[in-house]
C-alpha cells in the first residue's frame, strides 16, 4: 500500500510503501556550470548572430572609394608621365655634350695639299640644323639613325633605346671658325606627345660660346606643357 507522509520539520514529502517505511521524494539535481563553459556559450551567441551592412553604410563605402580613386588615379598617371620626361632631359644634355666635343675637335679637309703648301685644321665648327623624321606619340619609337641627318652622327647622337620624344637641332648652319661670345649657336629641342592627344610638349636646351670660345649651355632646360 502506497501512502504519502509529510515531514513537518523539513516540509518534505515522503512516500510510504506497504511496510510503512517512508522514502523521500526524488528531487531534480542541477549541475553547476563552470566559467569557461559560460564564456563558450557567449562566444557561440556572438558568432551565431547574422548581421549585414545597411544600404547607407554601403553607399558611404562606395563614396569613399570614389573620392580616393578620383585623387589617386590622376596623380598616378601624372607620375608615370613625369617619369617618361626624364628621357628628354637626358638626351638634350647628350646632344650638347656631342656638340661641345665637335666644337673643340680638329676638322681636316679631304685629300692632300700641294707640295710646299701649308694647311691648318678647322676648329669651332657647327653642324647644320636637323629635324627628326619621326613624330612623337604615346608609344615608343626606334629611329633608323642611318637614314637620319648626318648632323646627329657628327654629334655622336644615336640612342639605341626606343624613344618617346623627337629631337631637333637648330643652328645657323654648318660652318667652322665660329667666334666667341655667340649666344645663338645651338638650340636643341625635344617634342613629345605622351598622352596621344596631338598636343606636344616642348623641352629646349640652348647653347652658345663663352669668352674663351668654348661651348656652354643654359643652366636649365626650358619646358612647355611637359606632361602632354
Amino acid at each position: 500500500m502506497l501512502g504519502i507522509a509529510k515531514d513537518s520539520g523539513t516540509d518534505r514529502d515522503f512516500r510510504t510503501i506497504g511496510t510503512g517505511i517512508a522514502l523521500p521524494r526524488a528531487t531534480k539535481i542541477r549541475r553547476a556550470s563552470c566559467p569557461g563553459e559560460r564564456k563558450l556559450k557567449e562566444m557561440n551567441k556572438l558568432l551565431s548572430k547574422k548581421e549585414g551592412f545597411t544600404l547607407i553604410e554601403l553607399m558611404i563605402v562606395v563614396a569613399i572609394i570614389g573620392i580616393l580613386a578620383a585623387i589617386a588615379i590622376p596623380a598616378f598617371v601624372n607620375y608615370v608621365k613625369r617619369s617618361k620626361t626624364s628621357e628628354a632631359g637626358a638626351n638634350l644634355k647628350s646632344l650638347f655634350q656631342g656638340a661641345a666635343a665637335y666644337y673643340e675637335q680638329e676638322n681636316w679637309s679631304q685629300g692632300v695639299i700641294t707640295a710646299g703648301a701649308t694647311a691648318a685644321a678647322s676648329t669651332h665648327c657647327i653642324v647644320s640644323a636637323a629635324t627628326a623624321s619621326w613624330s612623337a606619340d604615346d608609344e615608343k619609337y626606334v629611329p633608323a639613325w642611318a637614314s637620319e641627318s648626318a648632323s646627329y652622327t657628327a654629334l655622336n647622337f644615336a640612342p639605341a633605346d626606343p624613344l618617346y620624344f623627337e629631337y631637333h637641332i637648330t643652328s645657323p648652319g654648318s660652318a667652322c671658325g665660329n667666334s666667341a661670345n655667340d649666344t645663338t649657336v645651338y638650340t636643341f629641342t625635344a617634342n613629345g606627345d605622351l598622352d596621344g592627344d596631338n598636343v606636344e610638349s616642348t623641352f629646349q636646351l640652348a647653347a652658345g660660346s663663352n669668352p674663351d670660345n668654348a661651348l656652354f649651355r643654359a643652366p636649365g632646360i626650358f619646358t612647355a606643357s611637359p606632361l602632354e
